[in-house]
């Protein structure tokens, strides 16, 4: 009970500061989010930072700010309602900007330059317009879908239909073959055709069933099974407990991992198949305990060795941990997926996070903070950092009432 208490206090105030902090920034051109701000120096980026600077806007950023812009203010209309007035009104006005942005061709971008037009970095550092061949899809659809999909369920938006339909598009698009993981390079079928079978968009699109069931949109839920059949048979490896990247190779993304078994049981009812539930235990205790080298979880291992393929540990993958570990606890009770959560939380509050600003260190490496981008270089927008302490928060209070009842 004290842990879950003092937990949930940490994880509210957290969230709260980080959400007043992003509310009071200057926007980004139009009216966008502004997380541009080193994680080392507390400086904003200026235009002398070229594509972390102010004259790129990233959509991964957008879409997942609005998500987290809406989600939290549900949560905390209860619990600080002006801050949940301050990010309804935030996300009324983002949702009408990404909504704009997707109807132009009906996609969203991973970045734009000064006028909005999309574009990207290729592997010389020279920027190049970004198109589109055909009906190909992508990270920056799937979160520009499940923000506008938060914004127009919770607002009770006219254009809904049309959002769960590109949604549903998303979906169509991985199971198909036409959804591209890496944006910074030309979007192309030719491309798609290269890539590896990793199973990040199925993880990522994962994400969004919790979501889905809350807002009632229960006949769009029919791929989460389908998703996570997929990733278990195909990517999990029973001898270690892991999941490798691609079937047949050695790498596995300890963060990927875990932030699977976050998502796949938020969406499982309490009558899922315990067998399963298990292995996505052994997925978070493996990947955790293969992965934490202190101060955080490295980027990549070894499957075979489970040595560390990387010095880096980003700042994303311990919030995701809290989340899991706390699903899992709330699910079990085990002893494991508490002492996953406990260390999870420790390694996050006393290493990463700064509390004065209210962000995180991006990446940490054993000599400390690194001047590294994990994906993008704004900082968290309540997405990785807010939205996984805020699942731990619910599974908090419903681990305090069931010991109260209990009592």
């Amino acid at each position: 009970m004290e842990f879950f208490d003092a937990a949930r206090r940490d994880y509210v105030s957290a969230n709260a500061g980080t959400l007043y902090w992003m509310l009071q920034r200057p926007s980004l051109g139009g009216g966008f989010l502004n997380t541009k701000q080193n994680s080392l120096t507390c400086k904003d980026y200026g235009a002398e930072d070229g594509m972390r600077g102010p004259d790129y806007t990233f959509g991964w950023i957008q879409g997942r700010g609005l998500e987290a812009l809406v989600v939290h203010a549900q949560f905390f209309a209860e619990e600080l309602p002006p801050l949940a007035e301050k990010l309804d009104a935030a996300g009324r006005r983002l949702c009408g900007l990404i909504a704009d942005l997707q109807k132009a061709d009906g996609h969203a971008y991973f970045c734009y330059d000064r006028d909005m037009r999309p574009v990207y970095s290729d592997a010389s550092g020279a920027i190049r317009d970004q198109r589109r061949q055909g009906t190909i899809y992508s990270y920056s659809d799937a979160f520009f879908a499940k923000g506008l999909l938060a914004a127009a369920s919770r607002y009770g938006l006219p254009d809904l239909e049309e959002h769960l339909a590109y949604f549903d598009r998303v979906i169509a698009a991985i199971e198909d073959g036409r959804f591209q993981m890496d944006e910074r390079q030309p979007l192309s079928l030719e491309n798609i055709a290269l890539q590896a079978d990793d199973f990040g968009p199925r993880m990522i699109l994962l994400g969004a069933v919790g979501m889905l069931k809350r807002f009632g949109h229960t006949g769009h839920l029919g791929y989460a099974d389908r998703f996570i059949a997929h990733v278990m048979e195909r990517h999990f490896d029973e001898a270690t407990g892991l999941l490798r990247n691609v079937p047949g190779e050695d790498l596995c993304n300890v963060g990927h991992g875990i932030e699977f078994v976050g998502f796949a049981l938020d969406y499982l009812d309490v009558d899922a198949d315990p067998a399963l539930i298990a292995r996505l235990e052994r997925i978070l205790v493996s990947s955790f305990d293969k992965g934490f080298i202190d101060p955080g979880l490295v980027l990549t291992v070894s499957v075979s060795t489970a040595e560390s393929q990387s010095p880096y540990c980003p700042w994303w993958s311990l919030p995701e941990t809290i989340r899991a570990a706390a699903l899992v606890h709330a699910r079990n009770g085990s002893a494991e997926s508490l002492r996953v959560w406990k260390k999870a939380h420790a390694a996050f509050f006393e290493h990463y996070w700064r509390g004065t600003p209210p962000i995180a260190y991006q990446t940490l490496t054993k000599e400390g903070p690194m001047d590294f981008v994990p994906a993008t270089p704004d900082l968290d927008p309540g997405y990785h950092t807010g939205l996984s302490l805020l699942s731990a928060i619910h599974a908090a209070d419903g681990l305090m009432s069931k010991t109260r009842i209990a009592r």
